[in-house]
């Protein structure tokens, strides 16, 4: 197999005849009875769905840029295409409809109406996989048993296979033909366990190939040696017979073109067969082994031309036919050269070799669309689409039950209607991030972080969230991450502000929201956002820095995480800010505290905050490799470790916690004796201060390199204290290098 670009088959072929002429006799097989019956649902002249057939498989084969799709009369416009003789008077003023239609959609294709089909979803292109498959089971069963139904003797592919259900039951326990039923049965077996058998290696001849050929030789064995399983009549393919070329044709009624019920039909047609032929172009695409995408457009073009012709010629209409196409690919086809080859022979076959054609069992045919249907519908994609959900399977459900009771087209159009439903309802739940704070002795803080598009679908829950607010809530609409707000939805803003904001005492600000979307100029803009990262160059500035991100968090006046986050997505490229050395027992985020963003910081944790010879090693590998400017030492309040550790000094228990007091006792500071009831809290708070100035000290003293820098100025470093009440952090001045003698407690 070679890959190569010319300008028939389009940008990517995989030549490969010893497939694609394989592919292209399987599919002509399978297209052949399909022509007839289809003609025979549209109650249009047998003839004319052989001629549709040739022209889809010459014609529309050789214009369209489609690899594996092939062209053929349409099942889902056989009714269109019946009600429409009825209606009109004749099948020859239909084929100016269809002319006309044709026309229609070479238009279409100019004007690149094909797009529609890249906003089909993927379950509902499922679903109308699943369904084809289904449709194909039970239209073949019939002819797979030998069951003789409404005396037709054509493969009749038709959607409404409901009716006459019962009938058809009945039937097919009283009138089973047993060679139908043994050659369906073969060829079933053959085509599955195919490859694991030597005719495997059987390149020329594919599983579908093969049991058509040997239908033909056993049912000639079963006339002369079993003439009970013998099948004739209904039961073989059946060719009307051509007295002559011209025979072949009928033209169209020019004189009606003034006819308003011609133009109708031929806009339906045009609608129909597009959107029937987008659908199955994008299902035979996912079938594609090699995942090709198939112009669109061009295809649009292609069909036109093609119904153009079956509207001048006798035909009718034509559309990409995903049951052909599936074939197609079953049967190992590469290149839009089988299209053509099963074009051709359709051809050949209604000239020369209707002899020939018509000893094929229709049972044969039935076996190959039977394993067809069923890898269409098997257990494991309905099992896919269950696991991804229900957002996913119920649109799929629907969609494949929906075209079972109607047709192609309405049940394509059932399913999506209920895949935008869960959009929309997707939409309507998800308007906005909410993020609640409620800091000691002030409002209660309430921020409603918009989402990327926020449209008058989000209306209702943006409405119930602000007006169930209580009295006194501070409530600030983060817009920064809002490209697009619906006029409705700041006319709300502006109603709420001037209403019921006023009456119930509510604080009502936004940020992010640029002017051009602002109502009137009415609604109060805030236009704080985070400090530039350009401007943290010293360790003064990133200190500052992080004072007034723990003021906003304080206040609940934050700058959002996301956009703090979204402008540091790349942070492993930037050097963090600061080292913050902090107690195991303090679990708050840091980022949130001090209102920084991913990367910012990098948290060292150590139980009581004090710092060994491997943490301060550490540090200076932060300083030194990853270019951080500030070293923060931050005890918390209250600190349930040193508490613990000081009870088990009560006590005089020997647990390894109360090692957190060791460096206090061996200075002097603490004297456990002095410890009791009344003041273990005190103490619990002087420790914990006197912990992070201990390790304050203990970076000057045993490391010369951060004590340098620091003394230079190129790092800072300091202590803090995080009070988990009230949520505020006490920073200390920037320290100079200092002895530990003049620790202060």
């Amino acid at each position: 197999m070679g890959f190569k670009q010319n300008k028939l088959f389009g940008p990517k072929t995989y030549n490969n005849p010893s497939k694609d002429i394989p592919a292209g006799i399987v599919v002509f097989l399978v297209a052949l009875p399909l022509c007839l019956g289809i003609a025979l649902a549209s109650g249009a002249p047998l003839i004319s769905g052989l001629i549709s057939g040739m022209i889809g498989g010459l014609v529309v084969g050789l214009i369209s840029r489609s690899h594996t799709s092939v062209t053929g009369p349409a099942a889902s416009l056989s009714a269109v295409v019946l009600i429409a003789i009825q209606l009109l008077g004749s099948f020859q003023v239909f084929l100016l409809a269809l002319l006309i239609g044709g026309l229609i959609q070479v238009a279409l294709g100019f004007l690149k109406a094909g797009r529609i089909a890249d906003y089909i979803p993927t379950n509902i292109i499922k679903g109308l996989l699943a369904a084809i498959g289904l449709i194909l089971i039970f239209s073949q069963l019939p002819y797979a048993l030998g069951v003789e139904l409404n005396e037709s003797r054509l493969l009749n592919y038709s959607q409404d296979f409901f009716t006459g259900l019962q009938e058809r039951a009945f039937l097919v326990f009283t009138t089973i033909a047993p060679g139908a039923l043994l050659l369906s049965l073969i060829s079933l077996v053959i085509m599955i366990y195919w490859d694991k058998t030597p005719l495997k290696h059987l390149k020329l001849f594919p599983p579908s190939l093969f049991v058509v050929i040997l239908g033909v030789g056993l049912n000639q064995l079963f006339k002369f040696y079993i003439p009970t399983l013998y099948l004739d009549g209904v039961h073989l393919v059946n060719i009307p017979e051509i007295n002559h070329f011209g025979s072949l044709f009928t033209f169209p009624d020019f004189t009606a073109i003034n006819d308003s019920k011609v133009w109708t039909y031929a806009f339906t047609i045009a609608i129909i067969g597009s959107i029937a032929t987008l659908l199955n172009l994008e299902a035979t695409d996912n079938l594609d082994p090699h995942k090709r995408r198939s112009p669109p457009n061009q295809e649009l073009v292609a069909q036109g031309i093609g119904n153009t012709l079956a509207g001048l010629l006798g035909g009718i209409p034509i559309t990409s036919v995903i049951v052909r196409s599936s074939v197609n690919i079953e049967a190992g086809a590469e290149s839009k050269f089988s299209t053509l080859i099963h074009g051709f022979l359709l051809t050949i076959s209604v000239l020369f070799l209707s002899n020939i054609i018509n000893l094929i069992p229709l049972a044969s045919l039935a076996a190959i669309l039977l394993l067809v249907g069923y890898k269409l519908t098997s257990f494991r994609i309905i099992k896919q689409m269950y696991r991804k959900g229900w957002v996913q399977f119920l649109p799929f459900a629907v969609t494949v039950i929906a075209i079972l009771l109607t047709d192609v087209l309405l049940g394509v159009l059932i399913g999506s209607a209920v895949s935008v439903f869960f959009l929309l309802r997707s939409n309507f739940y998800n308007p906005y991030y909410i993020e609640a704070t409620n800091p000691v002795n002030k409002k209660k803080i309430v921020r409603l972080e918009l989402s990327n598009e926020v449209s008058f679908l989000n209306k209702p829950a943006i409405k119930r969230t602000l007006w169930n607010l209580p009295n006194g809530t501070k409530v600030i609409i983060d817009a920064s991450f809002s490209s697009y707000v619906e006029p409705d939805i700041l006319e709300i803003f502006e109603d709420y502000k001037d209403t019921f904001a006023k009456e119930n005492n509510i604080d009502f600000n936004i940020i992010g929201l640029g002017d051009n979307f602002t109502p009137r100029n009415k609604i109060k803009i805030d236009r704080k956002h985070s400090q530039d990262r350009n401007d943290l160059k010293t360790p003064q500035k990133i200190l500052n820095f992080l004072e007034e991100g723990n003021k906003r968090y304080v206040d609940g006046d934050l700058v959002s995480r996301r956009f703090q986050n979204k402008k540091l997505k790349d942070f492993i490229k930037d050097a963090p800010l600061a080292i913050v050395v902090n107690c195991i027992d303090m679990r708050e985020p840091l980022n949130m505290l001090m209102n920084t963003g991913i990367g910012d910081l990098i948290p060292l944790k150590v139980a009581g905050n004090i710092l060994g010879a491997d943490l301060i090693d550490t540090i200076e590998i932060s300083c030194r490799k990853q270019h951080a400017k500030l070293i923060l030492i931050m005890g918390h309040s209250p600190n349930k470790l040193i508490n613990y550790a000081l009870k088990n000094t009560m006590s005089s228990s020997e647990e390894r916690i109360s090692s957190l007091l060791t460096p206090a006792i061996s200075e002097g500071f603490f004297k456990p004796k002095e410890l009791n009831a009344e003041n273990l809290e005190d103490w619990t708070e002087r420790l914990t201060k006197w912990n992070i100035e201990y390790s304050r000290a203990l970076v000057l003293s045993s490391n010369p390199y951060l004590k340098s820098e620091i003394l230079k100025g190129n790092i800072g470093l300091c202590t803090a204290i995080f009070n988990r009440k009230t949520g505020k952090i006490e920073f200390s001045t920037l320290s100079i290098a200092e002895n530990r003698s003049k620790i202060i407690p």
